[in-house]
């Protein structure tokens, strides 16, 4: 028996665990989630930053997120071009990268994390300039990581403007 091809664009769990790639750029199976992909791959981000921010100290935690960065560019490259679609909503590992670099950033209590959260998703979606420009400009997985870095940084400057203005 054979079974053909999934469609262009069709991501399952089949497609997902066909390619070291597509199980990386999927968050590990957290961008098959029915709906809000990008949210699920931001709040994966939460559980990782809390393993491991205990464990690393801060030059560590940033070269490691910058290596989970350059490992986001091949492997949403990868999957974007296997997918017929250089920036699929089931890809999520660009969410996780920057989200992490703003956990990174923010205090650790709930609240400033709940905050930065809303913010980061809201950046991510409505994507002001230059973030959609990065996203679209650059070349397969350079544009997918770059637009939610640039969202990273929208995020942690509208932080630090909050922080400045009541102290």
């Amino acid at each position: 028996m054979t079974t053909s091809p999934e469609p262009a664009g069709t991501l399952s769990w089949r497609f997902v665990l066909r390619h070291p790639a597509h199980f990386i750029a999927s968050g590990f199976g957290v961008g098959l989630a029915p709906v809000a992909q990008g949210t699920f791959g931001t709040l994966l981000a939460l559980p990782l930053y809390w393993l491991l921010a205990p464990w690393l100290d801060p030059v560590a935690f940033l070269l490691l997120t910058a290596l989970l960065f350059v490992l986001g560019v091949w492997a949403c490259g990868v999957t974007g071009r296997d997918l017929g679609a250089a920036d699929h909503g089931g890809m999520v590992w660009d969410e996780l990268v920057g989200f992490l670099l703003v956990l990174f950033f923010v205090p650790a209590t709930p609240a400033a994390q709940a905050a930065a959260f809303l913010l980061f998703r809201a950046f991510d979606i409505l994507k002001p300039p230059p973030i959609r420009w990065l996203e679209r400009g650059l070349p397969g997985g350079w544009g997918v990581m770059a637009d939610d870095v640039m969202a990273a940084f929208y995020t942690l400057l509208v932080v630090a403007i909050y922080k400045f203005m009541v102290g």
